[in-house]
């Protein structure tokens, strides 16, 4: 498929993944809608498109109002959800609504209106607590939080009717990503707590865990090679950025990048329910499409910390993505 002059509808576009991918999508000259509840996304977000592209404040749960925005649409990029694994625990209703019901009035839009193919953000989360690593797309689904298993469910659903409706339609399991825009999660927690007190860091449980960190302007440059590759349909695919670190050695890297040397750690000892001990993905599935991560850990956090600093917080650390 080709980008330029393409009608894509980003679902999610104000959010941290879904505004990347619409600042991208106008690059390469794609006629973009972008739909939005605001939920968890900002029009800040949108500053540099938003001359570019339409905007339409749609909640995925309305059935009518996704219908009405995918007509005429070539292709659907369908990244909006409940992304919060304690948010799914504590509002599980929300959760099952935005990611189940939500994914299936997108699906039912498209199949509608002939769309000609939907991309969708599932989770690492899908496959639950590992039976081994790295996880390629062969390991058992088993998820261990209602944010998993519904993400499971929307993959589920659209692979079927992609069989069943002949959508043409592939699944993207990010794990974990970061980056300029990131509000929330362990990377955003860890860099905020630290530029606010350089002093003291609280972090959630012991440690040990492990994560496997991709930039987002890698994830979109994965995006958007799922989306115009002709044999990525009715596939899923991990989408990581080969970086796993427990998160001991990723306190220890941000220490290292924001040169502090006098920060009192401390681990509380336990994390939140349906957390996972390790995430580490196994990409050689994506990568035989050509994707390659290009922004290494240490870059992608300089880049990050720059964006979180303000002048109230002085002074401003001196960071080098050197190593």
């Amino acid at each position: 498929m080709e980008l330029n002059g393409a009608r894509v509808l980003v679902t999610g576009g104000a959010g941290f993944v879904g505004s990347h991918l619409v600042d991208a999508l106008v690059g390469v000259g794609a006629l973009v809608t972008a739909i939005d509840n605001l939920q968890a996304g900002s029009m800040g977000n949108l500053v540099a498109s938003t001359n570019h592209i339409r905007f339409v404040p749609v909640d995925v749960r309305d059935f009518q109002g996704v219908r009405e925005v995918s007509k005429g649409q070539h292709l659907i990029f369908h990244l909006a959800a409940n992304a919060s694994v304690p948010n799914s625990v504590s509002d599980y209703k929300y959760d099952f609504e935005t990611n189940v019901v939500g994914t299936f009035n997108v699906l039912r839009s498209a199949i509608e209106s002939g769309v000609g193919r939907v991309v969708f953000a599932s989770s690492a989360a899908v496959y639950g607590n590992p039976s081994y690593v790295p996880v390629d797309e062969c390991h058992p689904l088993a998820p261990v939080s209602p944010y998993g298993a519904t993400k499971m469910a929307a993959e589920t659903m659209g692979l079927v009717y992609g069989k069943t409706y002949g959508l043409d339609f592939v699944s993207v399991r990010i794990f974990n990503t970061f980056g300029t825009r990131l509000t929330r999660f362990v990377m955003y927690d860890l860099i905020s707590k630290l530029l606010k007190d350089p002093t003291n860091l609280e972090v959630l449980g012991d440690g040990t865990q492990v994560r496997d960190y991709c930039y987002i302007t890698d994830a979109v440059r994965a995006l958007l090679l799922l989306a115009t590759s002709d044999r990525a349909s009715g596939q899923a695919y991990n989408l990581a950025g080969g970086n796993p670190i427990t998160i001991r050695d990723l306190v220890s890297l941000l220490l290292d990048v924001l040169e502090l040397s006098r920060v009192r750690v401390r681990y509380t000892g336990q994390s939140w329910k349906g957390d996972i001990d390790q995430l580490v993905a196994n990409t050689g599935k994506i990568q035989e499409l050509g994707f390659k991560p290009e922004t290494g850990l240490r870059e992608g956090i300089v880049r990050m910390a720059e964006s979180l600093w303000t002048p109230a917080r002085q002074p401003k650390p001196s960071m080098s993505p050197q190593d």
